[in-house]
């Protein structure tokens, strides 16, 4: 699990083909990844990674097929500028939100208007995610917890401040470039609850006290 708030920015150094799937070498900056160890979690622009090796100064992680076909990362190459957060732990600020590093879709940025100090940004996300879309709601793009300023239909807009400019990708923002999305689990969640046909759950489960018992559930 993760916030959202970003620890530092890194970059893809190496991209080693493996048939369908990929290794990644990722140079991890600043990041103090001295308490790193072998199938430790670290979120990759929104992506949860898995560290299948370590190098003095980052780490070594694979990409199935699946994550390439779901996420940004089968448009990166080398150089490639990434947001990176270690896992949470159990006493971690909670300055972001829950984030899980499972990518919902792949949006696409349509506008940005820079202003003296912020940016706005507009973005695209699939149809299928507007319903978990909601204005000073929550959501993640490239791993970054932010704040939506407005919606309509399936575009929603952002307006970046400068902390987040100056230790996050999304400086670098441009027209037509792709990013991860993770709407807010909360939502997720929610709404899963409430579009459950109640017919997965009948009145009555022919639970009675001698089926518990021939179980074992009952002494």
């Amino acid at each position: 699990m993760f916030t959202g708030i970003i620890e530092t920015v890194g970059n893809i150094d190496d991209i080693i083909r493996n048939n369908d799937d990929i290794s990644i070498v990722i140079n991890t900056d600043r990041l103090d990844i001295s308490d790193l160890k072998l199938g430790d979690s670290i979120a990759s622009n929104g992506v949860c990674l898995t560290v299948s090796e370590l190098t003095p100064i980052g780490f070594v992680a694979d990409l199935t097929t699946e994550t390439l076909r779901r996420t940004a990362y089968h448009s990166y190459h080398v150089g490639q500028k990434l947001n990176l957060e270690k896992a949470m732990l159990p006493t971690t600020r909670l300055g972001g939100h829950i984030v899980s590093g499972h990518v919902d879709g792949i949006g696409d940025i349509i506008e940005l208007k820079r202003k003296s100090r912020t940016v706005d940004i507009w973005i695209t996300v699939p149809i299928h995610l507007k319903k978990f879309i909601s204005e000073k709601g929550s959501i993640c793009v490239d791993g970054t917890s932010l704040t939506i300023s407005a919606v309509y239909q399936n575009v929603l807009k952002l307006t970046i401040i400068p902390h987040t400019l100056a230790n996050t990708t999304l400086v670098n923002a441009t027209i037509d470039q792709q990013v991860n999305i993770e709407v807010d689990m909360m939502a997720r969640y929610l709404e899963r609850l409430i579009s459950m046909n109640k017919q997965e759950y009948p009145k009555s489960t022919n639970v009675s006290m001698s089926l518990l018992e021939k179980h074992g559930f009952v002494v």
